[in-house]
């Protein structure tokens, strides 16, 4: 009785065992898959922000804006004589 019962449970495991097996199998494989894509989406949002980086670089360098300034805009610094600065100073005195 026990030789059969130890069959039977031999019997009945090994087939749950290799589905299990065969279930693991698969969802690694499956899990391997989105790994590798996600990888490759990362590596694509890296490059894509790499290069916009670059360009903000690019574009806020002090000689690029001043070439938009000249050449785009027909912006020209103004001249010292034209400058006039107005320092304002707090007052004593004023009953305010």
């Amino acid at each position: 009785m026990k030789k059969h019962f130890v069959l039977y449970l031999v019997a009945v495991t090994l087939p749950l065992l290799l589905a299990l097996i065969a279930w693991q199998s698969n969802r690694y494989q499956n899990l391997s898959r989105e790994l590798t894509r996600l990888e490759q989406t990362q590596a694509e949002w890296i490059e894509s922000n790499k290069k916009l980086i670059a360009g903000i670089t690019e574009y806020s360098s002090p000689y690029r804006i001043e070439y938009i300034a000249v050449n785009q805009l027909e912006l020209r610094k103004i001249r010292p004589e034209y400058l006039l600065q107005v320092k304002i100073v707090e007052g004593k005195g004023h009953g305010h």
